[in-house]
C-alpha cells in the first residue's frame, strides 16, 4: 500500500468551505421567511417572492454538469474560488436594489447567488474524500453539509430580527433590508479571500488508500463522458438519484413555504415562524452529525438511509396533522423532529452515493443528487404552493407525504455494494477493475486499479 497520511489542513479547508456555504443558503432564505414584508416592499405577488427562492433550484438544473466538468476537470481550488466570488457578488448586487420597484435587480442578484450554488452543493463528499481518512469521510461529508443548513438556520433566525414588518415606514423598510444586505456582502467577501488563502487542489500526501489508488491512474485515462454514462448505467445510484430527490425536494418546498403556512394559522407570526424554521434545520444540523458519526462507525449506509427516511415521513405526518391544533409550541416541537431527519438525510445520500459509484467522481455524483434535488424542489414548491393557496397547508403537506411514501419503496430497492469501503479495507472487489471499458478483458489479477467497468 502507499503511504497515507492526513494534513492539518484539511480542518481549514473544510471551515472555510462551511463557512461560505453558510452564507450561500443564508442568502437563498432570506426572502421567503419575510415573504410578506418583501411583498410588500417590492410591490409584488407571493408567488414572486417564491421565485427568489425557486432561482436557486432552477439555475442548478442546467449548469450543473457544466460545473462538475469544471470540478474535474480543472480542480477542487477553482471550484472553490468560482463559488465563494459569485457568492459575494451576488451579495454586493443586492445591495443596490434598497429601493421599492427594484424587484428585477433584487432577482438578477439572487440568480448570481444561484450560480455560485452550483459551484458550492456538489464539493461536501469531494473535500471529505480528498482531505480525510476513511475513519472520518462520513462525519467530514456532514460537518460540509452543516455549514449549508446553519444559514438555512440563520437564514430563519436573522431577517425577522434585523427586517421587522413596518408597512407604513417605507424608508425604515430599506433601511433595515439595507443592514442585512451589506452585512452579507462584507462576510462573502472576506470568505472569498480566506478561500484563496486556504484551499489547495488536494493534499501532499493521500488520506485514505481508495485516493492513493484514484491518484495513480494517468489524467489522459479519466472521460467525463464515460463517467457519466458509467453513472446512469448503475441502477442503485440511479434509484437513490429519484429517491434522494424527491426528500431534498421537499424539504427545499417546506422551507419556502413554511412562512406562508405558519402565517395562515397563526396571523402576525412572522418572527415565530422564523423561530420554527430554525429549530428545524438545528435539529437537522444533529441529525447530520449523529448519521455522519454512525456510518464512520458501522458503515450501513441503505439501513441508516432508510431508516431515516421512514421516520421523515412519519414525521411529516405528525406536522401536517398538528399544524393547526393552535398551540405553537406544538409546531416548534413536530417541526424540530421532522428536520432532525428530513436535513440529516442530506449527507447520508452523498455518502451513499459515493459508495456505489465509486471509483467515479464524487463531485458528479454529488452534482446529480442535487440536481434531482432541485427539479423535485421545482416541481414541490409549484405545486405545494398552488395547493396552500387554494386549499390549506394540510394539502399541500398531503402532497409531499404522498411522494415521501414512494422514496421509502424506491430505497429499500437499493442494492448495497460498499465498493469505496471494500477498497480501504482491502477486498479485492471484482466490480471495479483494472482494464479501461474499452480495452480486451485481462486476466484475473490482484492489481486494482481505477476504472469503473459497470
Amino acid at each position: 500500500r502507499p503511504e497515507t497520511r492526513l494534513s492539518r489542513r484539511r480542518l481549514a479547508v473544510l471551515a472555510v468551505f462551511s463557512c461560505y456555504s453558510l452564507v450561500n443558503a443564508f442568502q437563498w432564505i432570506q426572502y421567503s421567511i419575510l415573504s410578506n414584508v418583501f411583498a410588500g416592499f417590492y410591490g409584488v405577488t407571493f408567488p414572486q417572492i417564491d421565485w427568489l427562492s425557486m432561482v436557486y433550484m432552477v439555475a442548478y438544473v442546467p449548469l450543473i454538469l457544466p460545473a462538475t466538468w469544471l470540478l474535474d476537470a480543472r480542480g477542487l481550488r477553482l471550484t472553490a474560488l468560482l463559488g465563494a466570488g459569485l457568492n459575494a457578488l451576488g451579495a454586493w448586487l443586492k445591495c443596490g436594489s434598497l429601493a421599492p420597484g427594484r424587484y428585477p435587480l433584487t432577482l438578477a442578484a439572487q440568480a448570481v447567488c444561484a450560480v455560485a450554488q452550483v459551484f458550492i452543493l456538489g464539493l461536501p463528499s469531494r473535500i471529505a474524500s480528498v482531505w480525510f481518512g476513511p475513519t472520518e469521510v462520513s462525519t467530514a461529508c456532514a460537518v460540509a453539509v452543516l455549514g449549508n443548513q446553519l444559514g438555512t438556520a440563520i437564514g430563519f433566525l436573522l431577517p425577522p430580527v434585523l427586517v421587522p414588518n413596518t408597512p407604513n415606514d417605507i424608508d425604515l423598510m430599506a433601511h433595515n433590508i439595507g443592514i442585512m444586505f451589506y452585512g452579507t456582502a462584507i462576510v462573502s467577501t472576506l470568505l472569498f479571500f480566506l478561500t484563496g488563502v486556504v484551499f489547495e487542489e488536494k493534499p501532499k500526501y493521500p488520506p485514505s488508500h481508495s485516493q492513493a489508488v484514484l491518484q495513480t491512474e494517468p489524467p489522459e485515462d479519466y472521460s467525463y463522458k464515460q463517467s457519466i454514462i458509467n453513472l446512469f448505467k448503475n441502477i442503485p445510484f440511479i434509484l437513490l438519484l429519484i429517491s434522494y430527490g424527491i426528500m431534498t425536494g421537499a424539504f427545499y418546498s417546506v422551507s419556502t413555504l413554511l412562512n406562508q403556512m405558519i402565517v395562515t394559522h397563526y396571523e402576525g407570526e412572522e418572527v415565530n415562524a422564523g423561530r420554527i424554521g430554525l429549530t428545524l434545520v438545528v435539529a437537522g444540523m444533529v441529525g447530520s452529525i449523529i448519521c455522519g458519526l454512525w456510518l464512520d462507525y458501522t458503515k450501513t449506509y441503505k439501513q441508516t438511509t432508510l431508516i431515516v427516511y421512514i421516520l421523515s415521513f412519519i414525521g411529516l405526518l405528525v406536522f401536517t396533522f398538528t399544524l393547526d391544533l393552535g398551540y405553537l409550541i406544538v409546531v416548534f416541537v413536530t417541526g424540530g423532529v421532522l428536520g432532525f431527519f428530513m436535513t440529516g438525510y442530506l449527507p447520508l445520500g452523498f455518502e451513499f452515493a459515493v459508495e456505489i459509484t465509486y471509483p467515479e467522481s464524487e463531485g458528479t455524483s454529488s452534482g446529480l443528487l442535487n440536481a434531482s434535488a432541485q427539479i423535485f424542489g421545482i416541481i414541490f414548491t409549484l405545486v405545494q404552493g398552488k395547493l396552500t393557496t387554494d386549499y390549506g397547508p394540510r394539502a399541500g403537506n398531503i402532497f409531499l407525504c404522498a411522494w415521501i411514501f414512494v422514496g421509502i419503496i424506491l430505497t429499500a430497492l437499493i442494492k448495497s455494494d460498499l465498493r469505496r469501503h471494500n477498497v480501504n479495507s482491502g477486498i479485492m472487489n471484482l466490480d471495479v477493475k483494472a482494464v479501461p471499458v474499452d480495452s480486451p478483458v485481462e486476466p484475473e489479477s490482484t492489481t486494482l486499479k481505477i476504472q469503473s467497468a459497470l
